[in-house]
């Protein structure tokens, strides 16, 4: 039996419609664990629809950090201006600003990567490997490794979320695509470190 309470309890820790928090309830004889589970699931499986939608609205925001030494400024997209004045929405995107700001990323993700500087790096990483003397054997191997710590590194979707490491950055959009019900969309950023590229005079 499904009651009231469960539904409400539901609820409050996904965000998911009452029927669809029934249910969950309902496909899981009321266990609380698969039934969060289940919804999660339904969600990721509708924002993967909502993917392909066009994403022209969205909001900017802006980060400063350390007493003003660090600056970040961010597009995120989303499919309305309705939900681009939404309070979660204005949230994910300065979530996104102060990830920008603390990791450093270098990219959205790994296909804005440009293929001569992977190549750099896998030549970069080869010559270590073997100095560290690594079988040959094993090279290509390790240097695929290190590539995928690149890009998890450099390319923000990648990133770890600093709020939740069990989730990344494309997680947590992804969540916020089922919640909100529109295609999000991180367009651009740039992030600015006092006295970096100052070129040295004399």
């Amino acid at each position: 039996m499904v009651s009231a309470e469960m539904v409400k309890d539901l609820r409050e820790k996904t965000g998911a419609g009452i029927m669809d928090c029934k249910r969950a309830l309902a496909e899981t004889n009321g266990d609380m664990e698969k039934a969060i589970e289940f919804l999660r699931e339904k969600g990721l499986a509708a924002a993967a629809k909502k993917a392909s939608r066009v994403a022209a609205e969205g909001s900017i925001d802006s980060y400063i950090h350390l007493g003003g030494k660090v600056g970040v400024l961010v597009e995120v997209n989303c499919e309305t201006d309705f939900v681009a004045r939404n309070p979660e929405f204005r949230e994910l995107v300065h979530d996104i600003a102060m990830q920008i700001a603390a990791m450093s990323p270098q990219y959205v993700d790994k296909d804005e990567v440009p293929a001569d500087v992977i190549e750099k790096e896998r030549a970069i990483l080869k010559a270590q490997a073997l100095n560290e003397g690594k079988p040959e054997k094993m090279l290509d191997r390790i240097v695929e490794g290190k590539i995928e710590k690149y890009y998890k590194d450099n390319c923000l979707l990648l990133q770890p979320f600093i709020k939740d490491g069990d989730k990344t950055i494309k997680d947590l959009i992804v969540e916020k695509i089922a919640r909100i019900g529109e295609n999000i969309q991180v367009r651009r950023f740039v992030r600015f470190a006092v006295g970096e590229q100052v070129a040295e005079t004399k």
